[in-house]
């Protein structure tokens, strides 16, 4: 068709997504390793294998780049539609799944290692600070917010504040454990003691506000 090519050219060639996640990649490993300051775009690139351009074309600036490379890590093993809830589901199910989803997340070593990173630099680098809980954290409470709210649409909690509930529930979920992990003084749960841990926050959850509650 005339025009095509011009249509095309004006679009740009279509973004690579093999060195899209090769920048993400190298870019969770320097902002880790240098910090947000330390980590330049040249280097991404370098570790990435790509060009400088190559960067830029996928993540316009730095604060954009760190702020993918975070939504990137929590996205792969916390996937959104994990948070879908359907008439007919079964909540202690999907809440148990969302659990055992977010222990994973905040025990691997990527998030250890970022969580140490942060606080080392806590009042230092506001800015990493800001742009690492917007694309974590506060994501993944947003997510959960809407979806206890459809569950209380549907009957199947009683709770007024359900940005107050998802906190709680994620905050039983990290626990003492997790806080030892991070300093160095603990282990990483068993997948056995994980399952076990999910299990009795849900349990404890759904006793506080679970519809048959009250």
């Amino acid at each position: 068709m005339p025009g095509t090519d011009s249509q095309t050219a004006l679009r740009g060639r279509p973004k690579d997504p093999a060195k899209r996640e090769a920048i993400l990649d190298a870019a969770k490993a320097l902002f880790i390793s240098q910090g947000f300051a330390g980590t330049s775009m040249d280097a991404v690139a370098a570790e990435a294998g790509v060009s400088k351009l190559t960067v830029y074309s996928h993540f316009s600036d730095k604060a954009t780049l760190f702020a993918a490379a975070v939504e990137a890590k929590c996205e792969g093993m916390m996937p959104f539609p994990m948070f879908s809830l359907r008439p007919g589901d079964d909540l202690a199910g999907v809440l148990e799944r969302i659990g055992q989803a977010f222990v994973t997340l905040i025990n691997s070593e990527e998030a250890i290692a970022l969580e140490r990173l942060m606080a080392s630099l806590a009042g230092q680098d506001t800015e990493m600070a800001r742009l690492f809980f917007e694309a974590g954290p506060e994501r993944t409470l947003s997510e959960m917010e809407r979806m206890l709210a459809e569950a209380r649409e549907m009957d199947l909690v009683r709770l007024d504040d359900p940005a107050a509930a998802a906190e709680l529930f994620f905050g039983m979920l990290q626990s003492c454990r997790h806080m030892q992990l991070v300093i160095g003084c603990g282990e990483a749960p068993t997948e056995r003691e994980a399952t076990a841990h999910v299990r009795e926050v849900v349990r404890v959850f759904l006793k506080g506000y679970g519809a048959e509650s009250s």
